[in-house]
């Protein structure tokens, strides 16, 4: 412990001031980029949290950087089971994994903070021995009697210092009734001044307003305060870009690292995502979960997409940007005070965009074939007259002809498309109140299949279809398209009847159309 006390008495090392151009956000070359994303495994991976992970990943990779998860679990009465692992896996989903991590490792690891106790042990043990740091044997239940008051009387509850002047004697006589008790950070009066790469210089007066805050528990796990200090130190954290909630509490942080004679990170505090009506991001509305979005077919490149769009940190913002354009384009200097509304309305034609640009390219395509097949075989299973519908040409050429039309892969296994995946029951009496010519109608299909078969282009079939109502005297040819979509879809509207016909290919439309001369 000599050793690690000597270098507390050493002048902290602060760095030099920062600067708001990018050239001077302490990413020159041959100075290390380490970022960490360290939520609380409290809860599942949200909106919220993905925009944090994804600026500190996108920040992280333009400087040829890491980007590290770190979960902070020392609130072990809070945490929920599966959610460390609900985090990671999510990142990953999103295209946005950390390159060291709990499930990944990495040389700065154990990367979870209840295995990291020994080091919050050491770092508080120092500040006891230099006196910045006391033992506190206050209760529960006097602390919370000093909260009551604080609020009966509308101020800000507060600690009132009680143990931080207990002389030595007095300590050494508590320890032998409560061997385990608190330990308090001592704040100081004058808190230094720091630049945040997004709000400026500030400084919060935290001994005025708060007192002194615990930094070690008596069950010896540690306070986000102490832990995130400790942990930011030891792995090499150079820039921490984190929500705006916790700007409040830089200085109490800076007042730590100055104790322990550490130099801090850079700090950049990026500001909240709200709703689009400037309301909080609630976990409660349950919609805002990853697992959700994922659930429902909406892609990871769509999310990326609109909670960057809605943000700060681009020169302009522009739907269907990629990951790799994000990370070029990223510019923290950009980012601005003003919080982010998001609004969900806007992700369809989001995911729209995105899943287009993935059907656009046959190597991507090629994956998406294999999620469509397992959602046709889940919303239809047994009803599958001809299985033939699973094999990965239809559904590539089912694809190629509704891009740009759907906004998620689902869709195409809606009600409305289900004409694609099982043959309509259409009776004769509904066509025929469409049009009195329906033989005639269908015949003139068949033999348009019969000269044509599989030849023509879906431009070339939309102009022979509207030959097929030449000559019927009293049959305009929007009746004559209707007719043919019911005989199909068994459904009033839909895509083109063209569409529809290179979709089923000339043998099922074939199939279908003669349904209607026997039914």
């Amino acid at each position: 412990m000599a050793a690690f006390s000597k270098r507390l008495l050493r002048p902290p090392a602060w760095g030099r001031p920062v600067g708001r151009r990018e050239g001077s956000l302490g990413t020159d070359a041959g100075s290390a980029v380490r970022v960490r994303f360290a939520p609380s495994p409290t809860g599942f991976l949200h909106l919220g949290g993905l925009r944090t992970a994804l600026y500190n990943y996108i920040f992280a990779k333009k400087h040829q950087g890491r980007f590290i998860l770190r979960l902070e679990d020392t609130d072990q009465t809070r945490l929920v089971p599966g959610a460390a692992d609900n985090i990671e896996a999510m990142l990953e989903w999103a295209g946005i994994p950390p390159d060291e991590s709990p499930r990944r490792g990495g040389p700065a690891g154990p990367y979870q903070q209840s295995q990291r106790l020994a080091l919050y042990a050491q770092a508080t043990e120092a500040l006891l021995e230099t006196g910045a740091a006391y033992r506190c044997f206050c209760s529960p239940q006097r602390l919370e009697l000093l909260k009551k008051e604080a609020l009966r009387n509308h101020q800000t509850p507060r600690y009132d210092n009680r143990c931080r002047d207990l002389s030595q004697n007095q300590v050494a006589q508590k320890l032998t009734k409560n061997p385990t008790p608190a330990i308090r950070f001592r704040l100081e009066e004058e808190v230094p001044a720091f630049e945040d790469l997004v709000y400026g210089w500030t400084r919060h007066e935290v001994a005025s307003v708060e007192g002194d805050p615990v930094i070690l528990k008596s069950d010896g796990f540690p306070t986000y305060h102490l832990a995130c200090v400790v942990d930011d130190h030891h792995m090499g954290i150079s820039h921490v870009l984190r929500g705006s909630e916790w700007l409040v509490s830089t200085s109490k942080h800076l007042l730590l690292y100055r104790a322990l004679g550490w130099q801090p990170p850079r700090f950049a505090h990026l500001p909240l995502l709200l709703n689009r009506n400037g309301s909080k991001l609630s976990k409660r509305q349950g919609d805002i979960f990853l697992e959700h979005f994922a659930a429902v077919g909406f892609l990871p490149e769509a999310l990326l997409d609109i909670i960057t769009n809605c943000g700060s940190g681009f020169a302009e913002n522009q739907m269907g940007r990629t990951l790799p354009e994000l990370i070029a384009q990223f510019d923290l200097s950009r980012v601005s005070c003003h919080s982010a509304l998001l609004d969900l309305e806007k992700l369809p034609e989001f995911n729209r965009v995105h899943l287009q640009r993935l059907v656009s390219s046959e190597s991507q395509r090629r994956q998406l074939v294999g999620k469509l097949q397992a959602l046709v075989e889940a919303a239809f299973g047994s009803q599958l007259q001809d299985r033939r519908v699973l094999e990965p040409a239809y559904l590539d050429r089912i694809m190629l002809l509704r891009q740009g039309h759907i906004c998620r892969l689902q869709d195409l296994v809606s009600p409305s498309y289900a004409y694609l995946w099982t043959r309509p029951t259409v009776g004769r009496a509904q066509l025929g109140a469409i049009s009195e010519k329906v033989d005639t109608i269908a015949k003139r299909v068949l033999g348009l299949l019969e000269r044509s078969g599989a030849s023509l282009t879906q431009e070339a079939l939309s102009g022979e279809l509207r030959k097929l109502s030449e000559g019927l005297e009293g049959t305009k040819h929007s009746s004559v398209m209707k007719l043919l979509r019911v005989a199909l879809s068994g459904q009033p509207q839909g895509p083109p009847v063209a569409e529809m016909m290179m979709s089923l290919g000339p043998e099922e439309v074939r199939e279908r159309i003669q349904n209607v001369l026997s039914s």
